[in-house]
């Protein structure tokens, strides 16, 4: 059984930091992609992050410069470090394993149970 405990939420003003956390647990061999997506009220879910497990990265046009995601491959976690937080940056956010090799065989787009944040003005 591969579990998702993501951590580190909460309310902030804005301009101030966040970091996330997501780890992994289970008999879990390999991670591909590990990344972050939210969802705002009346919104779709949009991509915020992703990482490789070669540590290549990609992020939303929106989120450059103010967010980095990062990965330690033998704590299979993944880590979101969000500065200069703004209001529309309140959402709940859910992390994701795009492919995972386990004891029981392999899994695809796996997602956390998601964590919120809110950035006040």
């Amino acid at each position: 059984q591969v579990q998702l405990v993501e951590s580190g939420g909460g309310l902030v003003q804005a301009g101030g930091s966040l970091r996330l956390s997501c780890a992994a647990s289970g008999r879990i061999y390999t991670i591909g992609v590990m990344g972050w997506y939210r969802q705002a009220p009346g919104k779709q879910r949009e991509l915020v992050a992703t990482i490789d497990s070669g540590g290549s990265t990609n992020y939303a046009d929106s989120v450059k410069g103010r967010f980095t995601i990062s990965r330690d491959n033998a704590k299979r976690t993944v880590f979101l470090q969000m500065n200069s937080l703004k209001p529309e940056d309140t959402a709940v956010y859910y992390c994701n394993l795009d492919s995972l090799t386990t004891q029981r065989g392999p899994l695809y787009d796996y997602w956390g149970q998601g964590i919120r944040v809110t950035v006040s003005s």
